[in-house]
């Protein structure tokens, strides 16, 4: 084997082999394991003072990898950077440029959205130059993030524990759900009473909805008024008021853009966005299929609907041969694409349709196999003809009511056949206008209103989409990033925020209400994408922003001080009085001398183990950051569950759990 002419970077090991194959031995690929060079963890690192010039570094553990790139670099006639094509990608490739800049070699950069031969050979064939314009944009991106989160930070400490964060996109996110969690808590039921009832036309029975009562439209206020309602009409006799019938159509569901593709997998496999993109960066990279690594679909992060000539055309042989021209749209779909979408980027679609999945399920791991299905099936079927439905119904009247029935008979299922989502089918039977129909029975309807549901991964990616806040790469990180600093729980798939993250919202609401506000946010992501397409200077963007920001915070610091709010409880130690503190899992009552007395106890819930029946419930994380609540005895007694076997009365304190968190605050 001869020595290597060309080396190629690339983020991921699997990203790696899975080019390896389609190159050859020409092509060395070594992989940079994500960013190389950030700004550093511990400090602003922005002069923010003068040009706003980021301060970069080499990530600790990574010297290794700089050094192994600039060794296989020496005496190699070109270095492709292969990285993904989006801002990060950009900036992961210029980083490394830069460090190899004492070289002489001549950089490329090859961009492909899928990673098929086909692909790669045509990147490869035209290589292009690094985007500078893309790479500003991810850099003021950096930077804006880290001036705000660096700013905030501090004020967050200073009124409620060392040790918080907060982020430009997150901090929105956080207020969408604590918002949503106050009008949970406001809201007011409010019940009202329907009738259905249950008619009969030559042996065959369906159902019918109350429409009016005595010309007015319902339904009623109390139970009594449609009880009253019932007793009158059982009196009377029904017929045949009206028959209509139309045909209805459905269109296919739209190809997946990186929202989508988050919305619908939540809804419909109940994955998190973060675990849907983990296990659709998989499926790009490379899945071994007959020791071949082979990536299956297309990128994962992109707002775009547009699909390629090429897999279009794939897609609808597809079609012809497995379903028949009959299943074939006779038009192309257009959907709206929202503004700032990349338009050069194609819709997340599986590298072959021909590759069906359940012709790969030995290959792919249970996840793999249910996200590629969700992936092909819903590509397929934006090709497809819309499902036809026949829509009747029926007005039937006696002399004070009129009663609604509907029924909905399948006609053509055009896309459904692949999708496989059937909907539930009642036809009407056969009636004719001015029939006499028989009543059969009533029933009251109960219908209490409720207050909107909490948000969920899908309801709080499509809010965040909606409005303009964040991009493709955003949205998973944001979620995962507000779990890992305890101020939002996930239970049963839904999001509630904790104490600790009401308070932080609370904190930046009042004193920051023009940042932590979704236009300034959405204004913000437009300007980063100005700076994309090379029509604002990056550093303009902080000169704009950051002198009235710098104000606020200055003037906030001034007027922010530490609440202290101090219990009826004395410390078990010393006697002094207790305080409410915080850490960064919640609430907990400390020696008000600390620390010199270093006496701490948790809050609990003031309910009784139901194991041992002598402890008390208390609120704690396991090492995941996920909320459980454990006896008071443990390790004597290891009760655990997600939930109060019973309603808390009002918060507690323990006994003897000395320094809590190492007292945070």
């Amino acid at each position: 084997m001869g020595k290597s002419k060309y080396l190629v970077i690339v983020e991921s090991p699997t990203k790696a082999k899975t080019i390896s194959a389609i190159l050859g031995n020409e092509y060395e690929i070594i992989p940079s394991m994500g960013h190389v060079i950030d700004l550093p963890s511990k400090k602003l690192a922005v002069d923010v003072e003068g040009d706003f010039s980021p301060q970069y570094r080499v990530l600790p553990g990574k010297e290794k990898i700089i050094s192994q790139i600039k060794k296989k670099a020496k005496g190699k006639e070109k270095v492709y950077i292969a990285t993904d094509p989006d801002r990060e990608g950009e900036a992961i490739g210029w980083h490394i440029k830069e460090k190899l800049s004492d070289s002489k070699v001549k950089f490329c950069r090859v961009v492909f959205h899928e990673i098929t031969r086909e692909a790669i050979e045509e990147a490869f064939a035209k290589p292009s130059r690094l985007d500078t314009d893309k790479v500003n944009a991810q850099v003021a991106r950096r930077v804006l993030d880290r001036v705000v989160g660096y700013s905030l930070s501090p004020l967050l400490w200073k009124k409620i524990v060392r040790g918080l964060s907060a982020g430009r996109v997150q901090s929105i996110a956080l207020r969408f759900i604590a918002e949503r969690e106050g009008q949970i808590g406001d809201f007011i039921p409010k019940t009202t009473y329907g009738i259905k009832a249950k008619f009969k036309v030559d042996d065959i029975e369906f159902e019918a909805r109350l429409d009016k009562y005595k010309g007015c439209k319902v339904p009623f206020a109390t139970r009594k008024e449609a009880q009253d309602c019932i007793e009158q009409i059982k009196k009377e006799e029904f017929h045949v008021k009206n028959i209509t019938e139309k045909v209805i159509t459905r269109k296919p569901p739209s190809p997946l853009t990186t929202s989508l593709l988050q919305q619908d997998a939540f809804n419909s496999l109940r994955f998190s966005s973060r675990k849907t993109m983990m296990v659709a960066q998989k499926l790009y990279e490379g899945i071994d299929i007959k020791n071949t690594s082979v990536g299956l679909i297309t990128y994962m992060r992109t707002d775009s609907f547009h699909i390629s000539p090429k897999a279009k055309k794939e897609i609808k042989n597809f079609i012809q041969q497995h379903l028949g021209s009959d299943y074939l749209a006779t038009k192309e779909y257009r959907y709206k694409t929202k503004k700032g979408a990349q338009l050069a980027h194609e819709a997340i679609r599986p590298t072959s349709a021909f590759r069906k999945p359940d012709e790969i399920t030995d290959t792919l791991t249970a996840d793999e196999e249910k996200l590629y299905s969700l992936i092909w099936r819903r590509t397929v079927a934006s090709f497809m003809r819309e499902a036809e439905f026949k829509s009747t119904k029926a007005f039937l009247g006696s002399t004070s009511a009129e009663f609604i029935g509907e029924g909905k008979e399948m006609l053509f299922d055009g896309f459904l056949a692949i999708t496989g989502k059937e909907e539930e089918l009642a036809a009407l039977p056969k009636m004719d206008k001015g029939q006499q129909i028989k009543l059969i029975d009533c029933s009251i309807i109960e219908h209490t209103t409720k207050p909107p549901p909490r948000f969920n991964d899908a309801s709080l990616v499509r809010l965040l989409e909606e409005k303009g806040i964040g991009r493709p790469s955003t949205y998973s990180p944001t979620i995962y990033t507000l779990i890992l600093r305890h101020y939002i729980k996930r239970e049963k798939g839904a999001f509630i925020p904790t104490d600790l993250g009401l308070k932080v919202n609370k904190l930046l609401s009042e004193h920051f209400p023009k940042i932590i506000n979704e236009a300034f946010t959405a204004s913000m992501e437009e300007k980063l994408d100005k700076v994309e397409e090379g029509d604002v200077e990056w550093r303009s963007v902080l000169v704009d922003f950051y002198p009235a920001f710098k104000d606020k915070i200055d003037t906030a610091s001034k007027s922010i001080k530490k609440e202290v709010i101090t219990s009826d409880k004395k410390c078990a130690k010393c006697g002094s009085p207790m305080v409410i503190k915080w850490s960064r899992k919640g609430r907990f009552l400390s020696c008000s001398t600390f620390p010199k007395c270093r006496y701490a106890e948790s809050i609990t819930t003031k309910v009784k183990c139901p194991l041992c029946k002598e402890g008390e419930l208390i609120q704690r994380r396991n090492k995941r950051g996920q909320l459980f609540y454990g006896c008071t005895n443990f390790p004597k007694c290891r009760y655990t569950s997600r939930e109060l076997p019973a309603e808390a009365s009002p918060p507690q304190a323990t006994k003897g759990d000395e320094d809590i968190d190492k007292q945070d605050t």
